[in-house]
């Protein structure tokens, strides 16, 4: 099976209670791309850079076996920019420069070799260009998981929810799924979201955790604890590109492949926060990921007497 991954290719520069970092490479489709590359799935991203954008970062991804043949480059153009600044507890930021550059005009265009891919996995981007994606996929994907944020239920409401409507799995962060349903309680959250198309909807809670939610059953895990987190960024896309690439490699899509998918895209996500940008999930082996699995297993499972 093939993941095709839709999304942002940027530069980011981070400033947290423990450092600052100059321009660096970052962006949606490459968390994501990087995630499949460890768990050694054939993925294809589609995104636009500009003329400034290195070929070092580019070789990366081709040296990694990502597909890179859907990247746009406007050799006249300037690449997506973005800086934040988090705050002492890490779970908010202020945003300091967004720049949209070649990102604005992204008409994204499929290469032959991915046309046929099983797994749609659309990263935070404009529901409208979501939608394009899907109308020029080759065959209909087996799988469509979308990210979305609360900026696009702001400005684009409408188109967003007709994306949703031809969504599988949805992945949004708690305060954005109780803005999308009107509903405080995740529980009911989710259940509103349901009923707007997807079978599945994930709901990020960040340090504390995601949750799974399929007809009435619910699976939770925790966040993976951690000594030192540096950096944040990224980490639900991480998260959602070892979702995404768990499931590729099993060929299933029931509730009980989505629970271990949830697993493996967690323990992915553990690891980008502990340096900044790619720096720490580029040096993920397979054994690595094995061992903090493993680690996940020591945090849930127990045995209770009554």
């Amino acid at each position: 099976m093939k993941l095709l991954v839709v999304g942002s290719v940027a530069f980011d520069a981070i400033e947290t209670p423990f450092g600052k970092t100059d321009k660096i490479l970052g962006g949606a489709a490459t968390y994501i791309g990087l995630a499949a590359s460890i768990m050694d799935v054939q993925s294809g991203i589609v995104s636009v850079v500009g003329g400034d954008f290195p070929q070092e970062y580019l070789d990366m991804m081709t040296s990694r076996k990502i597909n890179i043949d859907g990247i746009e480059i406007v050799k006249d153009g300037k690449t997506f920019f973005w800086s934040g600044k988090y705050h002492n507890d890490l779970n908010s930021r202020d945003t300091l420069i967004t720049e949209i550059n070649v990102l604005g005009d992204f008409d994204p265009q499929i290469p032959t070799s991915m046309e046929d891919a099983e797994v749609l996995m659309l990263g935070n981007l404009h529901p409208g260009v979501q939608l394009s994606v899907l109308d020029k996929m080759k065959n209909k994907p087996k799988l469509v998981i979308l990210d979305t944020m609360n900026f696009w239920m702001d400005s684009a409401l409408d188109i967003l929810k007709e994306m949703i409507a031809k969504t599988d799995v949805i992945t949004i962060n708690d305060e954005e799924a109780r803005q999308l349903s009107g509903e405080y309680s995740l529980v009911k959250a989710a259940k509103a979201i349901h009923k707007m198309g997807p079978a599945y909807v994930i709901i990020k809670k960040g340090e504390h955790g995601a949750l799974l939610f399929h007809d009435d059953r619910i699976f939770a895990i925790p966040a993976m604890p951690l000594e030192d987190v540096f950096d944040p960024t990224g980490a639900g896309d991480t998260f959602a590109g070892g979702f995404a690439s768990y499931l590729v490699k099993q060929g299933k899509f029931d509730f009980e492949t989505m629970k271990s998918a949830l697993i493996v895209g967690s323990a992915l996500a553990s690891f980008t926060v502990e340096k900044f940008g790619i720096e720490r999930l580029s040096e993920v082996s397979e054994a690595d990921l094995k061992k903090r699995i493993e680690e996940f297993k020591t945090l849930t499972t127990f045995q209770v007497e009554v």
